[in-house]
């Protein structure tokens, strides 16, 4: 990792550890509640029981690595890999309660992770890809840990730009986001920062392309929510 890659990810951690407290809560309010089933959806893309375990990375406070354990009938591990301690602390209150034994919380860094190749079934990302230094960094260390023919499968906010909705939402998500944010959460940077990651970051089908160009497979991507957020999923080739 580069210099200027490891201030912008300690940056980072600083940024969501000052925040973890309300992260839950602020999801919920900001998203309007969609935000549950977008993961959901997420989980739905992951494949059946021998792709058993599934590494959720940027698990934050836990949220997908419990939707996939509550969505999934087949009796699937989970891993949850997040870089900001005071994130983890979140997730294991609910993990300890929600989890069912089947999920392990470790502190970890996407741009280098600390699994030996070829170990999960599944990796998953949601709200995460974008936080990344080193985004391509990132999808290489994805592609490395991942068994041949497992999936990754990235959740991802997306701006919009057309239609009746597309200048309403950026509204929202421009001046009053960052504002609710910044009174609910006390720290108005942090939400300053979403609507500006999610400007700079690719376009669907360019993300694709990224995806593509790191060694997946079958690359596919859809939307949700009318576009404001998209999944895309890619394989490992066997």
């Amino acid at each position: 990792m580069t210099k200027e890659h490891k201030q912008g990810s300690q940056s980072i951690r600083r940024m969501f550890s000052s925040i973890a407290g309300r992260y839950d809560l602020l999801n919920h309010i900001l998203s309007l509640g969609v935000d549950i089933r977008w993961r959901k959806e997420l989980a739905k893309e992951v494949p059946g029981p021998a792709r058993s375990p599934i590494l959720d990375l940027a698990t934050g406070t836990g949220d997908v690595a419990l939707t996939l354990v509550q969505e999934l009938t087949e009796e699937v591990k989970v891993v949850g890999a997040d870089f900001t301690v005071p994130m983890l602390d979140q997730a294991s209150v609910k993990v300890g309660a929600r989890g069912k034994g089947r999920i392990a919380l470790t502190a970890g860094d996407a741009m280098a992770l600390p699994f030996p190749d070829d170990t999960f079934g599944a990796v998953t990302i949601a709200f995460g890809l974008r936080n990344l230094p080193d985004r391509l960094g990132g999808l290489d260390e994805m592609f490395r840990v991942l068994r041949p023919g497992g999936r990754v499968i990235v959740l991802e906010l997306s701006p919009i730009d057309h239609g009746l909705l597309g200048p309403l939402f950026r509204f929202y998500f421009h001046h009053i986001l960052p504002v609710l944010g910044g009174v609910i959460s006390g720290r108005a940077r942090a939400y300053r920062y979403l609507p500006n990651s999610v400007d700079s970051f690719p376009s669907p089908k360019a993300l694709g392309e990224e995806m593509s160009g790191a060694g997946f497979g079958q690359v596919r991507f859809r939307s949700l929510t009318l576009g404001i957020a998209f999944l895309h999923v890619g394989e490992k080739p066997d």
